[in-house]
């Protein structure tokens, strides 16, 4: 969907539009202008140069003071977890999901729509406009349509993930038997939800990919038979159906891979089918410099989750080895139990920092080390698009979704460091964005939502959190 009628961004301070390439970037372009038509971005440049045939008509935004760059992409999460926060903070990966799973299957379509909306909401005024979701549990009556309606009404741009968990603990794998579903319900509500919702055309609100929980959560033909559908409806007219999966997260599931199947966790995905362009993995933490250039070869995505990873004390995932091993490379807030926030800059900013634990500025780089902060905001935005295989957000350029944020270089915890906005943005404490642009339509105005009644839904989210947790 886009919205008609022709905007003008002007006077903007600078402008990051993430164009070029990730080694040789545009410079940042100071007192510039954004013209916007029909959801689409027409032109770009400096304020002064704007065509008067393009102000002829048109409503015009002042931003003044404003950094404005792309707006950010977010390929990992778990929407639903936004209701069980700080439930085992001191926890590894294991022992943290056989506490929450309980929690976790008294979800109800109210909670889980509720739950989508509450956490995309956070990620729209963080300076995300498009969102994946990885839902794989569905107690209740739960259907994945319950979270794309909540982003439909928010105004998000949203990659809906069927996932799915069918090896329980009578099987040998992590969930208690109750989560899972029968690997036929799996397949059969797979086909529906891409057949309902799946919209593989350029600038598209809504598109499916089909996610296998993980290695220790689902069976090797559910894997197989998730990645055969997919590619057969791919290949038969609604291209661009996805396949998504936890993998390398932890030493746990090194050492589960190696018991259960006898080989590493990306030899387990090779051998079920899961590599190639139209897969991504979220976390990544345990690869090798081996297994990065096989994934670079075979044009695999990872999705790096660093809050996540910490906050669970998975490690840190070597983003450098993968970035010059060619494999694409996004970012993800992960769920909102294993990071406890959804703010996409603010992981930005994680990733960048993480990144330089082991290594110093000016030095030769090691395996994990030194990001800079374009490659930050890269991975953030262009990493995010080349993730999710899309040609139509990322950067500011004509032709391209006017997906795009503004941030008030004015703001309490810029001053001090007008003089470089690129570095500010992660470098410097996030705040909430000014505005949030998706398609042309504004879903933040002056660090407000709009078209969305948040103390309401923060007081329902509230109490499906309650009774969730007290069973």
């Amino acid at each position: 969907m886009t919205f008609p009628g022709r905007t003008v961004l002007r006077s903007i301070h600078t402008l990051i539009t993430m164009r070029g390439e990730r080694t040789a970037p545009d410079a940042p372009l100071p007192d510039a202008a954004v013209v916007v038509e029909d959801g689409v971005i027409v032109w770009v440049g400096r304020d002064a140069d704007v065509p008067p045939a393009l102000l002829d008509g048109a409503a015009v935004r002042d931003l003044s003071g404003h950094v404005v760059l792309p707006g950010l992409v977010n390929t990992h999460h778990h929407l639903y977890q936004t209701l069980t926060r700080c439930v085992a903070p001191d926890s590894g990966l294991f022992e943290w999901l056989r506490t929450l799973y309980p929690i976790w299957l008294r979800l109800t379509p109210d909670a889980a729509f509720d739950s989508a909306q509450l956490g995309l909401a956070e990620l729209a005024l963080s300076g995300c406009t498009t969102s994946s979701d990885h839902l794989y549990l569905y107690p209740n009556g739960v259907r994945l349509d319950d979270t794309i309606h909540a982003a439909r009404d928010l105004g998000m741009r949203f990659h809906a993930t069927r996932g799915s968990m069918s090896l329980g603990e009578s099987q040998g794998g992590l969930p208690p038997d109750r989560a899972v579903e029968r690997a036929d319900a799996i397949l059969a509500d797979s086909a529906r939800v891409i057949d309902a919702f799946h919209d593989p055309a350029r600038y598209a609100l809504t598109r499916i990919a089909l996610a296998p929980c993980s290695p220790f959560s689902v069976t090797g033909d559910v894997m197989r038979e998730s990645a055969a559908l997919a590619r057969a409806v791919s290949a038969h007219g609604k291209g661009g159906v996805m396949l998504h999966t936890h993998l390398a997260e932890t030493a746990d599931e090194d050492a589960f891979c190696l018991s259960m199947f006898g080989m590493r966790p990306l030899d387990y995905a090779e051998s079920v089918g899961w590599v190639g362009p139209d897969v991504w993995f979220a976390h990544g933490v345990h690869f090798s410099p081996a297994d990065a250039a096989r994934l670079g070869q075979c044009g695999c995505g990872v999705a790096h989750c660093p809050s996540s990873n910490m906050r669970l004390a998975s490690g840190i995932a070597p983003t450098r080895t993968l970035l010059e091993a060619g494999v694409k490379v996004a970012l993800g807030v992960d769920g909102s139990a294993s990071n406890d926030g959804s703010h996409l800059l603010a992981e930005a900013r994680q990733a960048l920092l993480s990144s330089r634990v082991r290594g110093v500025p000016g030095q030769a780089p090691h395996a994990h080390d030194l990001l800079t902060a374009h490659d930050a905001l890269w991975l953030a935005t262009r990493g995010g698009a080349a993730v999710l295989n899309r040609d139509d957000v990322g950067q500011l350029t004509p032709g391209y979704a006017a997906d795009l944020i503004a941030v008030d270089l004015r703001d309490l915890g810029y001053s001090g460091a007008r003089h470089d906005p690129l570095s500010a943005l992660t470098l410097c404490a996030p705040p909430r964005v000014a505005l949030t642009m998706v398609g042309g339509r504004v879903i933040v105005d002056g660090g407000v939502l709009t078209g969305i009644d948040l103390p309401a839904l923060i007081e329902r989210h509230d109490r499906h959190s309650r009774r969730m947790l007290e069973g």
